[in-house]
Parts: C-alpha cells; structure tokens; sequence
C-alpha cells in the first residue's frame, strides 16, 4: 500500500492537481485494476462505510449502488421472490448471498444505479462479479476478491473497470478534517452506532415495531447516515426503496423519496412484467422504456412509431386508476429520517407509499401534529433523538 495516489484530475478536468493521501500511515486501500478518480473515491469510502455497518448491525451480506456520493440503493442479502428477480433481472443467475444483496441494491432504482460505483461487505465472489460485469458500472470497493471474480472485473470496461480492494480493519483518525474556500473544517467522525436501542420511545399509540421492520429501519437509518442532506429513505424486504437526497426541504425529500418507492413497486405490475419487448435490446433503453411506461408521459413519448423500436407491438397504457388501485396492495414499509419532521403533511405524503413504522429524531416544535397524523393511519413511529445530517 502506498501513502498517496494520484489521480487524472479533481470533480472536474480543469481541477488539477488531484489526489488522495495519508498524513500518516499508508493509505488502506489497493487499486488492483483501473484508474480511479477523484468522484470515484468520494463514492467508494462512503459506500463502504454504509455496508460495512450494514453488515455489523444486521450479520448479513450488505451491497451499495452511489452516484455522486449518494446511495442509489442499498440492501442486505434476504432472499428474492421470482418477481423480485424478474424485475431486477437476475432471473437467469445462479445468486450467492453477497449476488443477492447487490442485485437488490442496483435493482431498486436502475435510472439512478446507470454508472455507479458498488460497494460490498463481504470478498466479491463470482456470482457477483458475474452480476456486475453485465451492469453499466464505474468501479467496486470490496474487502477481497476471488480469483475467478478478479478475473471476471479486470475485463471488464475493455480492462479498465475500477477495482478497489479496502483493509477491512482499517480505522480513521476520530478527528476528520477538509478544505471548504481555504478555509479547514475540523470535527469529530459521526461514529454514533445505529442499532435496535434507538427503538425504545414511541409517542404514537401503536408502539412496537415487527422484526422486519427494525431491519428495514435499520437499513433506512444507516443508508441516511451516508446520504446527503436532507434526506428521507423508504425500506421494505431488506432493502431501501426510495431515496430523496439533497433536498432543501424535508416534504420534498420524502415526497421524491415516496415517488421512487411507487415506482420500485409499479415495476412489478403484470402488465409492466409481461411488456413485449424486442429481442436484443439494450439494458440501459429496456430500463428507460419501462420507466417512461410507468409516466404519465407514456403516450406523448412513446407515440406511433417511436414505440416500435422497443416493443414487437405496442402495449396497452396502465392507466391512472390502475396505477393507483396497484398502489394500495404496497404496504409494510419502513421510512427513517435524518431529521425530525417539521409537519404531518410528511407522514401524509408517507402514506400513500405504504409506510406502517417510520424513525425519526423527533424535536419538532409540531411534533404533535406528526404524532397525531400517526395516530390516524395507526403508524408506529419511534423518536431516535439522533441526527444524521451528511455533508
């Protein structure tokens, strides 16, 4: 390992110089292939830090899908219906533990996933590798990698796939510092532990959380602890659903958030399932297809003519009312916050995509009025008193 690496240039070309380096010690990483740049490490160490407290707060396998150093998705390795599969197109492949937690984590969202960079807790194995050869995908960081997976990845890309090998025990200095103007930041690492203690005061009448749902809430809370603020993440079956990143305002983000959750589960429509199309068509046009389908926008965009590119015939419209009876069967979901929810008008909003436990800090001035919207739709909801802005 080395003490510094540089890199082609910073966020952008006219950025220079650039790299990344220890001020002591050597760095914990290994670039075993590739050429990683700055945005690719930003994405890398976050991504890592999520799924390895993943794996440490729930003993399973953990995957992380980011884009600019948000998470795209984020789960942990439970075991996928045929639909599930079907959806996240992993139908045809054989899935270890650690294939089902990335194809979990990259599926969620397939808009946003498109040139990620991967996170895994666990040694990449082959049938991961196997997984993301086939993605479009800027790089991985990983605590190892098999022979055959490090074969598989060094290929890919034309031979210039990221591969990043990280030191599992390697621990940063408590104190973290960084240049923002000329200007040096310095304060302590947010190392707050995310676990089921956080579960213990509920102000809402229903009171307890299933088992699932601390799972999930775990994964919303952890995936929020690596998410830019503001931000709001829906959870369900051992995976983040919907995450709203970067908002200026708590409603926005959970409503972009609830937006992404109802499009995780319209994708498992029968009639999204059985769309027609073509044979050979690319992965990236079939997941941009299915998504304009699922729109309001589907017959201004997918208009005679246009539709025949994709589909051997042109599929019939899921109307509004569908979409909208369909919508009402998604239920069980988890929401975790960053930060307390200013008004009721974000449980309102949580709702209508099937949220049953939320966590949150709690401290809002209106917290009665959250509470009390709670109480109507019989919502569990559990004060963590923890923030986790990220920035």
């Amino acid at each position: 390992m080395a003490k510094e690496l540089e890199l082609k240039y910073g966020c952008n070309p006219n950025q220079k110089p650039s790299r990344i380096y220890m001020e002591e010690g050597e760095l914990p990483i290994q670039v075993l292939n590739g050429r990683p740049g700055y945005i690719n490490f930003l994405d890398a160490f976050n991504s890592w830090q999520l799924v390895k407290e993943l794996k440490e707060a729930t003993g399973l396998p953990a995957a992380a899908s980011f884009k600019h150093v948000s998470p795209a998705g984020a789960a942990v390795a439970v075991e996928m219906s045929e639909t599930l599969k079907k959806i996240y197109f992993v139908n045809d492949a054989k899935l270890s533990p650690l294939a089902t937690a990335y194809a979990r984590a990259r599926g969620a969202d397939r808009m946003s996933s498109y040139g990620d960079f991967i996170a895994l807790s666990d040694e990449c194995d082959e049938e991961t590798a196997f997984l993301i050869n086939r993605e479009v995908s800027d790089g991985v960081i990983a605590p190892g990698y098999s022979d055959r997976a490090l074969e598989i990845l060094k290929n890919k890309r034309k031979g210039t796939y990221n591969v990043i090998q990280i030191d599992p025990s390697y621990k940063p200095n408590p104190i973290e510092r960084k240049q923002v103007f000329g200007v040096t930041f310095e304060q302590g690492r947010n190392e707050v532990k995310i676990d089921d203690s956080l579960f213990s005061e509920f102000p809402t009448k229903a009171n307890s959380f299933s088992a699932e749902a601390k799972r999930d809430l775990l994964i919303a809370l952890i995936t929020l602890k690596y998410t830019q603020s503001n931000s709001v993440c829906y959870a369900k079956d051992g995976q983040a659903i919907g995450i709203g990143a970067g908002q200026q305002s708590r409603i926005h983000c959970t409503r972009l958030a609830g937006n992404k959750a109802d499009i995780w589960f319209l994708r498992q429509h029968p009639k999204v399932m059985g769309l027609p199309f073509k044979e050979g068509i690319r992965r990236a046009d079939r997941d941009n297809t299915i998504d304009v389908y699922i729109s309001d926008d589907y017959d201004d965009v997918l208009a005679d003519g246009v539709w025949e590119q994709f589909f051997t015939e042109k599929p019939e419209p899921i109307s509004r009312e569908e979409k909208k009876s369909w919508l009402t069967k998604l239920d069980n979901v988890a929401l975790g916050s960053d930060a307390f929810f200013p008004f009721g008008d974000n449980i309102e909003r949580a709702h209508k995509s099937g949220v049953r436990f939320i966590a949150q800090p709690g401290g809002s001035v209106r917290d009665d009025n959250v509470i009390e919207t709670c109480d109507k739709y019989g919502m569990a909801m559990a004060f963590t008193h923890v923030r986790l802005f990220h920035h």
